[in-house]
């Protein structure tokens, strides 16, 4: 089997699925994406033949291609990825530039709750090296993923802290609180599509907002003056979460939408 033949086994031509057939192959025979088609008939080996194969059934089975690949690109980072970590999307990219728009001190405190693979906390640390950054997760396998990839990027101005929320965090206060926290309905009908994912980094009671409503409280007492509060939410979640936000005491209230036009992030400056 050559390139060409391999990128044609699934999806029409133009599709996300002849892209995802691209990335594996990439991978798999460390070629450049872009360089596939110049190497079309290039012939695979058996090895990588069966790797490929291997591969794409377990994607057709509902994997995310990045659990086979070991990696998923996020902002300008590579990160890994493990069965302990979500995959990141890009439309958490959206909460990332928008705390980077935020009026904050050239040397601000930033907390990203949950972090996983570390894409928010990596990705400011990357912008903004004179920032003190701190990465928390509750479950202790997936921050040692977060720390191995701020390891291979070479950032140093991030902290790891093992914990639920803002718990661990005594005293200490942040000109920013971000978080990707679970938000999804456990009766919603997309979960039985994410199912290879951890279901405790995706669901969440009250209808997917008990730990949006948590965050947005506990916060209060961790904040600066005119800190903010910036949180990724469903996309049918905007009214409640800007409720939630404006009935905790918060002002400047708003929500960004992310790249598909969907409500995406909402934010929320504490006044006190």
């Amino acid at each position: 089997m050559n390139i060409l033949q391999a990128l044609a086994l699934r999806g029409e031509a133009e599709s996300y699925e002849r892209q995802e057939n691209a990335w594996l192959l990439e991978h798999i025979t460390k070629i450049d994406s872009f360089d596939l088609l110049m190497k079309k008939d290039q012939e695979l080996t058996p090895e990588q033949e069966q790797a490929y194969k291997d591969g794409l059934a377990r994607i057709a089975a509902g994997e995310p291609l990045a659990y086979v690949t070991g990696s998923q690109p996020f902002w300008t980072l590579d990160l890994k990825v493990s069965k302990d970590t979500l995959v990141p999307r890009p439309d958490t990219e959206v909460l990332v530039e928008t705390v980077l728009k935020l009026d904050l001190p050239e040397d601000a405190r930033v907390v990203d709750l949950g972090t996983g693979t570390g894409a928010i906390a990596l990705s400011l640390a990357s912008e903004r090296p004179e920032w003190v950054i701190v990465a928390s997760d509750i479950y202790a396998p997936t921050l040692e993923v977060a720390k191995y990839n701020a390891e291979q990027h070479d950032i140093e101005n991030v902290e790891f802290v093992l914990g639920s929320w803002l718990k661990p965090f005594g005293r200490q206060f942040f000109d920013v609180i971000a978080s990707n926290p679970p938000y999804i309905d456990p009766d919603d009908a997309h979960m039985q599509h994410l199912a290879t994912e951890p279901q405790r980094a995706l669901v969440a009671d009250k209808k997917g907002l008990a730990d949006l409503e948590d965050i947005i409280i506990q916060a209060k007492k961790h904040l600066t003056v005119n800190g903010w509060v910036v949180l990724e939410h469903g996309y049918d979640q905007a009214d409640a979460v800007q409720h939630l936000f404006k009935q905790a005491g918060y002002k400047k209230v708003r929500t960004v939408k992310d790249y598909g036009g969907n409500d995406r992030v909402t934010l929320g400056q504490w006044p006190h």
